[in-house]
């Protein structure tokens, strides 16, 4: 069945997105960072703020929350608890009720600990958890919590579209192709993605099918990525959440 609901990324920052989900005249906000660009696209495309939700508490995806406060009063915030702002707290297996549908909310630890994923209707709002080709980096969490939140997102329906809350597909998929050197998808995923870039056209949403097939924190248990962690620093680790440890490390210093 078809989504109730439409997305447009809103630009913010350099290389955030606001994801926008619209039913008819209302709206709801995904990791409104800056408020100005979000009530920009509100009001020229005569949008009402029905709700907002919060991955997690990074300012860059909750730091436009006191000006849409104002802007915007009694707008339900659902997200983490224990953000300034956040004032409807919600955790792993919770649903959020909009007018347009129902979210249910994952938790996803690794980047931060209280880090949350929405999925509504085949569709996967997930923050820094998983981008296009690439991971956030562990800030808060161990490694083994961000390879347990990636495969719990990777376990959704390969259909489910993933929207990431950042435009690092370019720079991921050139550590992809370093990491996963003759993986085919790479290259064809590259050459897609760079002549949407050139056009200034967003290069998600992404599938979990496409994630599967070419993210290498997803396959970080293959052989071929093995085997390049082995070229690169002698060891590839002895289970997969240190494979995935060794690989996260070496996308931290790829230039």
């Amino acid at each position: 069945m078809a989504a109730m609901f439409s997305v447009t990324p809103v630009g913010a920052f350099s290389d955030n997105y606001i994801w926008v989900l619209h039913g008819d005249a209302r709206a709801v906000a995904v990791d409104p960072g800056e408020a100005a660009p979000l009530l920009r696209h509100l009001e020229e495309h005569g949008l009402a703020l029905e709700a907002i939700l919060i991955t997690h508490h990074h300012a860059d995806h909750c730091g436009g929350l006191p000006e849409l406060a104002e802007a915007c009063p009694g707008i339900p915030v659902y997200g983490p608890a224990g953000i300034a702002g956040v004032d409807r707290p919600v955790r792993d297996g919770d649903a959020v009720a909009l007018s347009f549908g129902r979210a249910e909310v994952l938790a996803v630890p690794g980047h931060t600990l209280d880090h949350l994923a929405y999925l509504m209707d085949g569709a996967l709002f997930c923050g820094d958890t998983m981008f296009a080709a690439g991971c956030g980096r562990v800030f808060e969490g161990t490694p083994a919590q961000m390879l347990d939140s990636l495969k719990k997102l990777a376990r959704l329906p390969p259909e489910t579209k993933v929207y990431p809350a950042h435009e690092y597909t370019l720079s991921n998929l050139r550590f992809a192709l370093a990491a996963d050197q003759h993986n085919p998808i790479l290259a064809m995923r590259q050459s897609r993605d760079a002549a949407l870039r050139e056009r200034d056209l967003p290069t998600l949403p992404s599938t979990i099918a496409l994630e599967r097939a070419s993210n290498p924190f997803l396959r970080c248990d293959e052989p071929a990525i093995r085997q390049s962690l082995r070229q690169r620093g002698g060891r590839d680790g002895d289970d997969e959440a240190a494979s995935f440890a060794l690989l996260r490390a070496w996308k931290n210093d790829f230039r």
